[in-house]
């Protein structure tokens, strides 16, 4: 049997469907080489927008005509959350997030009995899920799932609602996890989760847990996915000062440049907060990179507090921003808020920070040119060797003779094309 996972949304999910890949060949089945030639295909779904439900939907619709006799699992946050309308949809095997490590045998036991299996929980309160990977295939930076859930209730987001309670990874196999991963070859750990920082075993932290990773020798560079500004503490300022395998990039989500909107959003801190917490954090790493997560049309945002928004980005400089139009989400607090924001000035909102980011990241690129620095070396879909330096700049190597995916080299930064940042190979 030939098999195909497609994964939407965020970087949990691509763990987990690289677990799913890692699991389905281990038990004998073949990985497709395209959709239409599979004969079972998992879609790990995204619900963080409506446009995140409504393209799953349109693909598993589009999936079923043109694939009509494969098997078709599907699962997710998307699923979690509008569990209904994909019951009515003639899919074979239906789960939400909390059931994701019993696909492969819901496959087999739907091989058997020809009968749909719908397998839905709906408790906030869960078990953490336990999964291994040995390596991640299909990349060099390896993602470890340490966490699951969130508590926030932030006013715009329903991801509390579809994956439950926070919830952790037992801490010693976090710690085998990596040490495996490490000795099939993979240089860098990527920590993720829904709510990264909030990771804690039996009282171990995620700085525990990042200083003990640190001590393997095969892994040179330790990245936290995405944190809370308000769980950067005195504990993690002084490993950042101390470990030099945490790189130089922290992913710290904003979402608003204005008090008044972050209240309503129910975030836990203030711009002063913020931004003496960006302070600190470059006094002991000056050249740090910091990219955020930007809303735009929250309910009650007018044109004054966005470009409060805008200004605050300029001020603090993000190395890029990632924007996000507001979402209406069933059963959030900020879907029955008045004050709704127009569509077209969303757009307009976001068009115009995203033109904010553009300038800020070339700005924040523009001072590493004609200098050298290192990166693990990937080989993307154009077969172009490609890589990240520890700060997180996309870089393009030209002529890499001789080089192939997970390399640790140095190279010399030249100059920005699109996406990329182009460099030359050094040889040592």
């Amino acid at each position: 049997m030939k098999f195909k996972v497609i994964n939407f949304g965020c970087k949990v999910n691509t763990y987990e469907s690289t677990y799913l890949e890692e699991v389905f060949i281990s038990e004998g089945y073949k990985e497709a080489s395209s959709i239409d030639d599979a004969n079972l295909i998992v879609i790990n779904t995204c619900s963080v927008t409506n446009m995140a439900d409504s393209k799953c939907r349109k693909f598993i619709r589009r999936l079923k005509r043109e694939n009509p006799e494969a098997i078709v699992v599907a699962c997710g946050c998307s699923v979690q959350n509008n569990f209904n309308e994909y019951d009515e949809m003639g899919i074979d095997i239906l789960t939400g997030t909390t059931n994701k490590a019993k696909i492969p045998e819901l496959v087999k036991e739907f091989i058997k009995t020809k009968e749909k299996i719908r397998l839905f929980d709906n408790n906030r309160k869960q078990v953490f899920e336990n999964m291994f990977l040995n390596k991640f295939v299909k990349h060099t930076r390896a993602f470890i799932k340490i966490q699951d859930g969130c508590d926030n209730f932030c006013s715009y987001c329903v991801i509390p609602l579809v994956r439950g309670s926070i919830r952790s990874k037992d801490f010693n196999e976090v710690i085998k996890e990596a040490k495996t991963l490490a000795d099939n070859g993979h240089k860098e750990i990527v920590l993720v989760g829904i709510h990264t920082g909030s990771y804690n075993d039996n009282g171990k932290d995620l700085f525990d847990l990042i200083d003990e990773i640190s001590k393997i020798d095969n892994i040179l560079r330790i990245r936290i996915s995405s944190i809370e500004i308000t769980e950067l503490n005195d504990k993690f300022l002084k490993l950042l000062k101390e470990n030099k395998k945490i790189v130089n990039h922290l992913h710290i989500p904003l979402q608003a440049g204005s008090d008044e909107i972050l209240k309503i959003m129910n975030r836990k801190y203030d711009l002063k907060y913020f931004e003496d917490k960006i302070n600190t954090i470059r006094s002991i790493r000056p050249d740090i990179n910091i990219t955020t997560d930007v809303i735009v049309g929250h309910p009650y945002e007018t044109d004054e507090l966005f470009n409060k928004t805008v200004e605050f980005c300029e001020k603090i400089e993000f190395g890029k921003i990632h924007v996000f139009p507001y979402s209406k989400r069933n059963n959030t607090k900020a879907a029955s808020m008045p004050n709704q924001v127009d569509e077209a000035v969303k757009k307009d909102r976001a068009n115009k920070l995203i033109r904010v980011s553009e300038i800020l990241e070339n700005k924040y690129e523009s001072k590493y040119l004609d200098k050298e620095m290192y990166i693990i070396t990937e080989v993307n879909h154009q077969n172009e060797i490609v890589g990240f330096t520890e700060n997180y700049i996309k870089v393009l190597v030209d002529n890499p003779e001789g080089l192939t995916s997970n390399m640790y080299i140095k190279v010399k930064l030249l100059n920005k094309e699109n996406d990329y940042v182009h460099a030359l190979y050094i040889k040592e």
